[in-house]
């Protein structure tokens, strides 16, 4: 029997969802709403990431930073917290100061998991998971309207480079994913 798959919601926090922050998706309402019809359907097998600056700043890490000072702040400075709609779900929590989580995955799903994945942003952190999850063997599902991109052009644009990825990343609606279309 094949292991159930593990839904994987990518840095829900208040620095992506706040319309003040240079990082707000204006996608991020309409993507929440998504997300959260996806939950009930992962009992148990949801994971939430957060993105928290990097304290070692190897290579182009000082340079990102130094163009984004906004977001230069201690990883439990308020802007890093999750999102209100989703604080209090039932979930792994995992911290990484990296735009891809594959690795810090891989230790609770597994080598070979499937991942349904989800969250913000679609053209840094989604797909910079995605395509190294897949890459290593993982099988991938996309939930298009439960992502947010920095913009709807750029969120087409990496949806449009992630459904080049078949069979190993597949990109479907949350109504898909839950079984209604």
């Amino acid at each position: 029997m094949a292991a159930q798959p593990w839904l994987v919601v990518i840095d829900p926090q208040r620095i992506f969802a706040d319309p003040a922050s240079e990082w707000a998706s204006p996608m991020w309402p309409d993507a929440v709403r998504a997300i959260q019809s996806l939950l009930p359907q992962f009992p148990g097998r949801t994971i939430v990431t957060r993105w928290v600056p990097p304290r070692r700043r190897p290579g182009s890490w000082a340079a990102y930073m130094a163009a984004w000072p906004f977001a230069d702040r201690p990883p439990r400075d308020p802007y890093f917290d999750l999102v209100p709609e989703l604080a209090d779900v039932e979930s792994v929590v995992l911290d990484a100061p990296t735009f891809g989580k594959w690795p810090a995955l891989q230790a609770v799903a597994g080598d070979t998991p499937e991942l349904v994945l989800c969250g913000v942003a679609t053209d840094c952190c989604v797909i910079s998971t995605a395509l190294p999850a897949a890459d290593a063997g993982a099988t991938i599902t996309v939930v298009s309207d439960a992502c947010a991109g920095s913009t709807p052009q750029h969120h087409a644009a990496a949806l449009q480079v992630m459904g080049l990825y078949p069979p190993q990343i597949t990109l479907a609606t949350a109504a898909e994913v839950l079984g209604g279309e």
